[in-house]
């Protein structure tokens, strides 16, 4: 069992055949000039101890080292040992609002990015827990099942945006009732984060969280934006054309409204924390997950590889070290055997 660990460079060798050509012009090159200088047989005399054989040997090794070097770059691993791993920790789906609301900039740059940069916060600091995102607006929309891949889940949280969802609005129960779908261990613990504004909030929010609470979800809820609020700007370019407007042509203000937040929070005993202070919002979600009890998810066996690399760089760095000491000019003891039948 092999893996290569950085494959890209792979698309090194292609240097090779192109030193190989250089090579081969060189000698061409160099053949022509002596011949423009002289008879061959005469440059030969002139050149006694100059080696044929030696300069293409030369190459030959600086192309052998240059190959060590870049397979030590890609870095191949072998190895056939397992060891089973076994993970505890608990399913939390993050739900985050996507609506026109969250482009408010009450908090800086908007809401919607508020909200993102809490939630990669949060998934910094866990360990072992598996998530997985929704979106939603008018309506839900997943956005990646559960998951143990951390970086996968931040790539997708950094393409969420309030295009994802054409219907507007904050429909909060169909976040909670999609997020209920998502869990598919009934032994493992749950948690749902919910990330809005809470403008607009819809309505089966509590029947949702009460159903919620039946299948043993806990709910934590995140209010971003200000109870001041703010207008919603329409940007083009990241420059702001306008502003939002209602159907009697105002300028809508929108704000948030953390009262719907806390109670579904506090209908499936969670909590509610505001979102103005990443920092404040990532620790109180740490002390909410060391509350949670912890179930074994996950165990498996995996193969553990070994990188071969430096054998590769040790084996270039020798034959480059051996090219100092060759010389173009012929070895005696090479030179007695008369490997090219070269005349005296």
């Amino acid at each position: 069992m092999y893996e290569l660990d950085e494959p890209k460079y792979l698309y090194l060798f292609a240097v090779l055949p192109v030193l190989l050509l250089l090579f081969l012009f060189n000698l061409y090159w160099k053949r022509k000039k002596q011949r423009e200088f002289g008879d061959d047989e005469l440059v030969k005399k002139l050149t006694p101890e100059k080696s044929v054989f030696k300069p293409v040997f030369k190459f030959v090794i600086l192309l052998l080292a240059l190959s060590g070097v870049i397979i030590a770059l890609v870095n191949p691993k072998i190895g056939t040992k397992t060891e089973t791993v076994k993970r505890e920790g608990i399913d939390i789906v993050f739900a985050i609002d996507v609506s026109k609301s969250m482009l408010a900039e009450d908090v800086a740059p908007n809401r919607l990015e508020k909200a993102k940069q809490i939630v990669s916060q949060i998934i910094n600091q866990l360990g072992t827990d598996r998530i997985g995102i929704i979106g939603y607006a008018g309506s839900a929309y997943p956005v990646l099942p559960i998951t143990s891949d951390y970086s996968v889940a931040k790539m997708f949280l950094q393409n969420m945006n309030t295009d994802m969802v054409s219907s507007q609005g904050t429909a909060l129960s169909d976040a909670i009732q999609l997020a209920t779908t998502y869990y598919d261990d009934p032994q493992t613990s749950k948690l749902l984060i919910l990330v809005s504004d809470g403008e607009d909030h819809g309505e089966g929010s509590m029947e949702a969280a009460e159903n919620a609470k039946e299948k043993g979800i806990k709910i934590i809820t995140i209010g971003v934006g200000t109870e001041k609020g703010s207008t919603i700007p329409i940007k083009r370019n990241g420059i702001t054309e306008s502003y939002k407007r209602d159907r009697e042509g105002e300028v809508v203000i929108t704000k948030m409204y953390p009262d719907a937040l806390k109670t579904i929070a506090d209908q499936t005993k969670g909590g509610y924390v505001y979102g103005g202070n990443t920092r404040e919002v990532s620790e109180y979600v740490k002390k909410a997950l060391d509350n949670i009890e912890k179930t074994e998810f996950e165990a498996k066996e995996i193969a553990t590889y070994d990188s071969q690399y430096q054998w590769f760089l040790g084996a270039a760095f020798l034959l480059l070290f051996l090219d100092v000491f060759l010389l173009d000019r012929k070895t005696a003891w090479i030179r007695k055997l008369n490997l090219f039948n070269e005349k005296e």
